[in-house]
């Protein structure tokens, strides 16, 4: 369901992503300039994507989703369930790879989809839910906290490749 202030009559529809939707997340990711994680839509990297997507359907703890408006996708994210020892053996719930077709932010989607994903995380028993954002992504860190989501802690990545 859109937001209340969407303006859209039809329905939101967020389901599990499905291999005919990998070219239009793979496109996403691609107009994202910001990401600076080297995605595109060339012919050539289409397999390298295909098999990402098939690691992450075989995975039993991953899920990537897709937003669906019109019968375009228009937003995507990936959840990945974390077993762990902290909190007394509870699992923590990640959010990665939220992102929202350029020309349609602000309109309620990406906020659909993270609702979306808290749900899923109550219904797994989870203890937290956890995201990362760019640090240069000012707009979305305040997008972040009307949702409810907390600064909390620094992260740090190290780039293998």
């Amino acid at each position: 369901m859109l937001a209340d202030d969407q303006t859209s009559t039809e329905p939101l529809l967020i389901r599990i992503a499905e291999k005919r939707d990998v070219a239009a997340i793979v496109a996403l990711f691609a107009a994202d300039a910001v990401g600076g994680h080297g995605d595109t839509t060339e012919a050539e990297a289409a397999g390298a994507y295909l098999a990402a997507f098939e690691r992450i359907s075989r995975s039993p703890n991953d899920t990537l989703y897709v937003a669906e408006l019109h019968g375009s996708v228009v937003g995507t994210f990936q959840t990945t369930l974390i077993p762990g020892m902290p909190g007394r053996g509870r699992t923590s719930f990640q959010i990665e790879a939220v992102q929202t077709r350029q020309d349609l932010r602000g309109q309620g989607i990406g906020a659909s989809m993270i609702r979306h994903a808290v749900e899923k995380a109550r219904a797994c028993d989870a203890r937290l839910v956890q995201l990362m954002s760019n640090e240069t992504r000012k707009r979305a860190h305040g997008f972040y906290e009307r949702l409810g989501f907390a600064k909390s802690h620094v992260g740090f990545k190290m780039k293998l490749k």
